[in-house]
């Protein structure tokens, strides 16, 4: 899941398939991804996982790296 994520981050937002991501990386804070990127990136995620994010899910703690957008993915998908 994370690398799917990642991947999508790397080619699609930053530009870049060669970039490596790291998974602590800070997205928003280190301007890799900008808040378009990041309505882009929710969308992806909606689409390739199958869940909805809701407007009150849309907080800097579950979109801050690729760690804590895979758990928020994990934790949706469950229930």
């Amino acid at each position: 899941m994370n690398n799917t994520i990642s991947t999508y981050i790397e080619k699609e937002l930053i530009g870049k398939p060669d970039f490596k991501l790291e998974a602590q990386e800070d997205l928003l804070g280190s301007n890799l991804v900008d808040s378009m990127g990041l309505m882009r990136l929710i969308a992806f995620i909606e689409k390739e996982f199958e869940i909805k994010v809701p407007p009150t899910d849309m907080v800097i703690e579950n979109f801050m790296n690729v760690e804590a957008i895979g758990n928020y993915v994990a934790e949706r998908k469950e229930g």
